[in-house]
């Protein structure tokens, strides 16, 4: 008889009496029947006013140094998709249109502004995070040359005239292509040119394993239908880190993308012209458009949401404490024996 097999054993006093008992139960040990060593805090006042204290001392200073770090960054935000667009046109007819889209805006620099300092483009009321959006793309075609003919995921930007469209899909047809070019007052010459970086922008592990080294553009928006940006044929996707940004898609309908680096201090005062393109479409589903110019500090761009979050709860655990401290002293309570506990009685014991 195999042994591990699940059996009847007969046990008795004689031939005629048996006990037929099940030989499939489990072996005893501690683990199996729950009686491991436990942690059984008992919360008394003391326990709990120090516990909330505690808290309340660590979580306050670093919502301090936080909220002043996010204070410090310096941010210029200019709105420009509604005043670009000439009076007595709607939105979508300008951007449809052939007329002109170049726009001049004139920013001015509140504080000084040590390099580098990061551009962004921000878009509002755009979902990138849609189903059908999120799908439309073919990332082994991204990867490699070999898998140029790989759009079944890309519909319905997946095939130009019969041929496959490289990079495929409704994410890299939407490419953004507003352009913006810089110049500034500084140090009293005007129209100082300002130049832009745009090397280094994307991440370097999307750049090195996500696009590929030998694959290249080709029927990219020359479809009946344009949706934005345009790539250059003779440069490798891996290189063209404005579609590598944009290919990274953003999980809220309000996100900042970057699109390059200024890499000169800008001073107090110092006036900054730019002149931008304005030809991505937002104006058909009431999107905006926003140019944001950001310094950043060890915590990184400019957010007050993490130091207020942690004054919050510091500042609550703190005032906790105080209150049952307060009541702890006025009027205590006598706490209960605490070895009449279930785990601190003898096994059959009484």
């Amino acid at each position: 008889m195999n042994p591990s097999s699940s059996s009847t054993v007969v046990v008795g006093s004689d031939e005629n009496t048996s006990i037929r008992r099940n030989s499939n139960r489990p072996k005893y040990s501690r683990f199996t029947q729950q009686e491991l060593p436990a942690c059984k805090p008992i919360l008394t006042p003391k326990w709990v006013i120090s516990v909330f204290l505690i808290v309340g001392i660590v979580f306050i200073p670093i919502g301090v140094v936080s909220l002043l770090a996010s204070r410090d960054v310096v941010e210029i935000i200019d709105r420009y998709d509604s005043v670009c667009v000439p009076k007595n046109i709607s939105g979508v007819d300008y951007i449809t249109g052939n007329l002109d889209k170049t726009c001049v805006r004139s920013l001015i620099v509140p504080k000084k502004m040590k390099q580098p300092i990061y551009v962004y483009y921000q878009l509002e009321n755009y979902y990138q995070n849609h189903r059908r959006y999120v799908k439309s793309r073919s990332d082994q075609q991204l990867r490699s040359s070999s898998k140029r003919a790989d759009v079944g995921s890309c519909e319905p930007e997946d095939r130009a005239n019969g041929q496959p469209i490289v990079p495929c899909g409704l994410i890299a047809w939407s490419l953004f292509n507003d352009t913006y070019s810089f110049t500034s007052n500084r140090g009293g010459n005007a129209n100082t040119s300002l130049v832009v970086n745009k090397k280094g922008i994307a991440w370097k592990s999307d750049r090195d394993h996500k696009f590929g080294k030998d694959v290249f553009p080709s029927n990219f928006q020359k479809g009946p239908l344009i949706g934005g940006g345009k790539l250059d044929e003779n440069v490798s996707l891996d290189k063209q880190e404005d579609l590598i940004v944009w290919m990274r898609t953003a999980a809220l309908p309000t996100f900042r993308k970057l699109y390059g680096k200024i890499e000169v201090d800008l001073m107090a005062g110092d006036v900054i012209n730019v002149t931008l393109k304005n030809n991505y479409n937002t104006y058909s589903f009431d999107g905006k458009k926003k140019l944001v110019l950001s310094t950043t500090r060890w915590i990184g761009g400019k957010n007050d949401f993490l130091g207020i979050a942690y004054l919050t709860v510091g500042g609550l655990c703190f005032f906790l404490a105080m209150a049952f401290t307060v009541v702890y002293l006025v009027k205590p309570r006598q706490l209960g024996d605490p070895t009449y506990l279930s785990w601190n009685r003898n096994p059959g014991g009484n």
